[in-house]
């Protein structure tokens, strides 16, 4: 009998919760926060049999970490879709080809079977962004159009505002004629949680200093870095409202802007020409290993295959999509295969609004019983760190066991996290989340700039990564039971 390894699962199944309570480690899409997800409990303890995970299984992922973490192919698949594609922005030309090397590369990597699902979206379209200082100190900016804006050029006064709430107060017409100009500072955290503030500057400023009656809209850029680099992402404009030009500064200039400011008025022109462009239909990229015997039942991981344009999309994405294609490639090697199919999604257009995983669950939501966990890689490349699921308290000894077998990897049991942004959707129609959280206190540093580059990747880290996601499906898909997904109506209280 072993019994400290079951006395372990029993400690670590104290420190798990029952319930899904999401902390929101980023916005998805970026201004949808996670926030909380309802959550997808089965029926009763006493009407449902115990979810466990046999010694044997254990064992088998002792040795598929060891694998995953000695192995090279997270970091093969991440360089080869940012050295054979490159940005890859939604609707684009890039977008294409991304489709057909995820493809190709699903089928190089011997998936049992590969198909696509489309997902339409409006296109949104950039060719050239500027803005200069008139007057006794003119020079440029160094600036981003915001994913949305529309085209137009500006020259007008800037009036600062220290954050979201002080522009939101602003008086209707009091900015009639003017550069709103919002310089929130985003603060670094581990879990990203500084990102929503920050991002909600972005999804919401311009629509304030619209309703204010600005004629352009500036933002101190929604990051944590010091660089040069303006970070870029997906803005709103609330119905009825016209759109004025929206941009973001990088944080040195906007460092510069403010300290103009502080000398007198000072008045800007600010140039973009970008905006909506019809409608175009990429496709959700979908690969599935075969389970042994309930092959019906999947495990779902992936990320999402789009990215800004400014980099080359290395931490967002293309690390998700390495992460999660090499798990699964790493499970299907074994001389026993689990008994459900790991299913890998490289989602479409997460970045302009969470396309792909809207389009995902309305495909698959009717089938929501048959996923057994879902988890998204989509917070970069940092060291997994924590472990958490939304699963009811039938099988909370089975994920103290997954808890259990990723702890070697520094993994601990943590009550935070949500699902990512691209299993959201399927999250909320009923199927239970799995987190698996990243380090992200340098992510911000990157996150939708020119840096987003492969070689602020780490392969040791992206490996263990790689090892957390493999343990982790292969537990969640060979485990005797369920983890208590259902559709959303059927769900009981736990």
């Amino acid at each position: 009998m072993r019994l400290v390894p079951i006395l372990l699962a029993t400690a670590i199944a104290a420190a798990l919760p029952s319930t899904a309570i999401a902390h929101g480690a980023r916005s998805s899409a970026d201004g949808v926060a996670a926030g909380r997800t309802p959550a997808t409990s089965a029926p009763s303890p006493l009407r449902v049999a115990e979810t466990r995970i046999s010694d044997a299984s254990m064992a088998v992922a002792a040795q598929l970490r060891e694998t995953a973490l000695a192995s090279s192919l997270a970091w093969d698949i991440t360089e080869s879709l940012t050295t054979e594609v490159g940005p890859r922005l939604a609707g684009s030309e890039a977008d294409a080809r991304a489709v057909a090397w995820a493809q190709a590369k699903f089928a190089e990597l011997g998936f049992d079977r590969v198909w696509t699902e489309p997902v339409t979206f409006p296109k949104w379209v950039r060719r050239s962004e500027r803005a200069e200082v008139l007057g006794a100190s003119a020079q440029p900016l160094v600036i981003t159009a915001l994913g949305g804006s529309p085209a137009g050029t500006v020259e007008a006064e800037v009036v600062r505002f220290a954050d979201l709430a002080a522009l939101e107060a602003a008086p209707a017409g009091s900015l009639a004629g003017r550069i709103a100009f919002v310089d929130y500072r985003m603060e670094r955290a581990r879990d990203g949680s500084g990102y929503g503030p920050g991002s909600r500057v972005r999804s919401r400023g311009p629509s304030a200093a619209i309703r204010a009656g600005a004629s352009g809209f500036l933002m101190r850029s929604a990051g944590t870095d010091s660089h040069r680099n303006p970070h870029t992402g997906i803005t709103r404009f609330d119905e009825g409202l016209e759109p004025v030009p929206s941009a973001a500064l990088s944080v040195p200039d906007a460092d510069q802007l403010a300290r103009l400011l502080a000398r007198g008025p000072v008045r800007l022109r600010l140039a973009l020409d970008c905006g909506w462009d019809g409608e175009y239909t990429s496709q959700n990229v979908i690969g599935e290993m075969t389970g042994a015997s309930r092959p019906d039942e999947v495990v779902l991981i992936g990320g999402h295959l789009d990215s800004w344009d400014l980099g080359t999309g290395a931490v967002d994405d293309a690390a998700g999509i390495g992460i999660t294609l090499s798990a699964a490639v790493h499970v299907a090697a074994l001389s026993r295969r689990p008994a459900r199919s790991i299913r890998v999604v490289a989602f479409a257009n997460e970045e302009q609004g969470l396309h792909g995983g809207n389009a995902y669950a309305a495909a698959h939501g009717g089938e929501v019983a048959r996923h057994q966990l879902v988890a998204e890689s989509d917070f970069g490349a940092g060291r997994i760190y924590g472990f958490n699921t939304g699963a009811p308290a039938h099988a909370r000894a089975a994920a103290a066991r997954i808890a259990e077998a990723l702890a070697p990897l520094g993994i601990a049991p943590l009550d935070q996290g949500g699902p990512g942004p691209d299993v959201i959707a399927i999250s909320r129609a009923g199927a239970t989340w799995a987190w698996l959280g990243q380090d992200g206190s340098d992510y911000f540093d990157l996150h939708h700039t020119p840096d987003d580059t492969l070689d602020k990747i780490d392969p040791a880290a992206l490996a263990q990564n790689a090892a957390a996601y493999a343990v982790f499906a292969y537990l969640a898909a060979d485990a005797e039971g369920d983890f208590g997904s259902a559709p959303a109506s059927a769900a009981a209280p736990d």
